[in-house]
């Protein structure tokens, strides 16, 4: 597929710019056929006057050569206990390599770009290895580079201390590279591309079906990412909705569609004629390879601190936990599976009586028209009794329900959510 390219005018740095950030996931560039699809996406930016600056992610999936995972692998079999900082170091080359690549492709097409890491497009953070937070941007770099007419290519998911230690962003971090520099380069807009047409209202491999939401609110979006929704990176709804910057979630495959995300209250109509303003769930989300840590004491005993110290220990372990229910002799609540080797240990040594059962998700119901609407979460507990669901603990927000169940229910219970609120019908 080609393009058409109309040449463009290098401007200097903020004379009438109209920066666009386009971030392209790895589903997005593993193969030479899908990245032109993606060269394409870039083309029209430029045709419609805009300066693009691109965010890539590692190429491929699990398996495929250059993917985070793949990565990670080949360093747990050489070592389990490699450095955090050697493994930044490592899994920062995937991005670097789509940076290139995609930059090359570029330039074939005719458009001159450069490839960027993360750090010599300015992006200085912490020093939490595996999971660095964004301090600040030096782009001296990156404004040269626009204003003299150039597309800057920047990988995704990375950047460095001020001491030039490399770093990553964790899961997720090259939609929070895209957002950092939308932000700090004042963008028209954000767009990030995968192989979906946009935000589904539900899993589309559980529901194949599921219609593409057009418009979103940020706070929306924020708690189906949260709530286990891959689209999206929550982080990057934070950070661009702290500056009202438009995000789009597009399809790499096609120049039309998708999800907008920004303020305001939804106008768009369903097909039965109702305002989406006034449905109360907008999605269903889930999050499977769940435990459940229950912990049974003495009367009142977390009032004499030790829930406070439970939870102190844990998240010194760096374990982090959810859906957590308190009573007078009962604290309950769920972490990520792979951390229940590490709960144990630190559990342990308190001496109480702790269970912990893996093998639950998660599952979600969102949507901000249910704040002050009564009655929701009873549909939702009828919906899943209805079905012999079982449901094993509940909790809920302004904007959001969630119920933990068994994993081998998650897909019957976000079908039978999906009917319950007309889901379909968006």
């Amino acid at each position: 597929m080609r393009c058409k390219l109309l040449n463009t005018i290098p401007k200097k740095w903020g004379e009438g710019m109209r920066i666009v950030v386009q971030k392209f996931g790895g589903s997005s560039l593993a193969t030479s056929t899908i990245r032109e699809q993606a060269v394409c996406r870039v083309e029209e930016a430029l045709k419609d006057g805009l300066n693009p600056v691109v965010v890539v992610s590692a190429m491929g999936r699990e398996g495929d050569a250059y993917s985070t995972d793949t990565l990670l692998r080949l360093l747990e079999e050489t070592n389990v206990d490699s450095s955090a900082a050697n493994m930044d170091l490592l899994i920062s080359c995937g991005e670097i390599i789509s940076a290139t690549i995609f930059a090359e492709s570029l330039n074939k097409r005719g458009m001159s770009a450069i490839a960027l890491s993360g750090w010599q497009a300015g992006i200085i953070t912490d020093d939490v290895h595996l999971s660095a937070r964004v301090k600040t941007v030096q782009g001296n770099k990156l404004h040269q580079i626009i204003s003299d007419g150039m597309i800057p290519v920047v990988a995704g998911f990375q950047g460095a201390t001020e001491q030039g230690a490399i770093t990553t962003l964790g899961r997720g971090g090259s939609d929070t590279t895209a957002a950092v520099l939308g932000v700090f380069l004042k963008a028209e807009r954000v767009e990030i591309y995968s192989d979906v047409d946009g935000i589904k209202t539900a899993d589309p491999k559980l529901i194949p079906d599921a219609p593409t939401l057009k418009v979103i609110s940020y706070s929306e979006v924020v708690e189906l990412a949260h709530m286990g929704a891959k689209v999206l990176h929550p982080r990057a709804a934070e950070i661009t909705m702290e500056e009202g910057i438009p995000l789009q979630i597009l399809s790499v495959t096609e120049s039309h569609g998708g999800t907008t995300i920004k303020h305001g209250v939804r106008q768009l109509s369903g097909v039965a004629g109702e305002s989406i303003a006034d449905k109360v769930v907008t999605g269903i989300a889930y999050l499977g390879k769940r435990a459940q840590v229950r912990i049974k004491g003495p009367k009142n005993f977390h009032s004499s601190g030790m829930a406070a110290q439970i939870f102190h220990l844990l998240a010194e372990a760096k374990v982090s936990v959810d859906l957590i229910f308190l009573s007078p002799d009962l604290i309950a609540f769920i972490i990520d599976q792979v951390k229940v080797e590490i709960a144990q240990k630190v559990l342990t040594a308190l001496d109480l009586d702790v269970k912990i059962k893996v093998g639950f998700a998660k599952v979600s119901v969102v949507g901000a028209g249910m704040h002050g609407v009564p009655g929701v979460m009873a549909r939702v507990v009828n919906c899943l009794e209805t079905e012999a669901i079982p449901i094993f603990q509940t909790t809920d927000s302004h904007a959001n329900i969630s119920c933990l169940v068994l994993e081998e229910h998650v897909p019957q219970a976000v079908q039978a959510l999906y009917k319950e609120f007309h889901l379909d019908r968006i």
